[in-house]
């Protein structure tokens, strides 16, 4: 009983339509997701301004953002902190210097969440506290639609290639209809669909295609163009 109380209510899950919400943020008012009608969306949040993790992760997310716009992917931050804190702590990371960045500015949004209830749509705020996000990520694609979950615990940082990662890698599956195998980079080679008759797979075993090899009849790699 006590884990299915301790389970964020209303949750969307993969496959979902992601809950619309309309708020006010860094950059303005905010209507979600029709504001970002086919674009994909990166929507994560944090625990709260101001905490130093979450400083590392919001440089990391500034410096990588032309790198994700460019995949028509825009970022959407989120915290239960008010506007004040929100600008005030963007200030200040300006100022600071990590890992080689320095005089970072946020552009991207940044959700205030005081009344958590953008938090509690996406199920952000669980048992380690009621009063802060964790550190969840949303992957949403051009059609509002869920497409990856990510949650960390507060002590952890993300991985910002890994989710950028993911992105090229869901990109890569819907524009070819392949998938992509364990620790795939662009270039790499992606897997055909699994066959769906004992014919077709006898003929994908047999097949003398150049561009394909398999491994047995369920699993078939394309070679991707040098």
């Amino acid at each position: 009983m006590d884990e299915m109380q301790n389970t964020p209510a209303g949750m969307p899950l993969i496959g979902d339509k992601a809950p619309a919400f309309k708020a006010v943020t860094t950059q303005g008012p905010m209507n979600f997701p029709e504001d970002y009608k086919g674009k994909w969306v990166i929507l994560f949040s944090h625990p709260a301004d101001f905490t130093p993790v979450c400083t590392t992760e919001f440089m990391t997310f500034a410096s990588m953002a032309d790198e994700f716009r460019s995949l028509n992917t825009e970022l959407v931050g989120l915290s239960i902190d008010s506007l004040y804190a929100h600008i005030a702590w963007l200030r200040k990371i300006q100022e600071l210097e990590w890992n080689g960045m320095k005089n970072i500015e946020v552009k991207f949004p940044v959700i205030e969440d005081i009344k958590m209830d953008v938090a509690r749509k996406y199920g952000m705020v669980q048992s380690q506290s009621s009063t802060q996000a964790v550190r969840a990520v949303f992957v949403i694609d051009p059609n509002a639609v869920v497409r990856t979950i990510l949650f960390y615990p507060a002590s952890t940082g993300r991985n910002f290639d890994e989710i950028k990662r993911v992105v090229l890698a869901l990109q890569k599956a819907d524009k070819d209809q392949i998938a992509t195998p364990a620790n795939w980079r662009p270039g790499q080679d992606v897997i055909i669909p699994t066959p769906g008759s004992c014919g077709t797979a006898k003929e994908r075993m047999e097949s003398k295609d150049e561009n394909q090899y398999c491994l047995d009849w369920f699993l078939c790699f394309r070679k991707e163009k040098k």
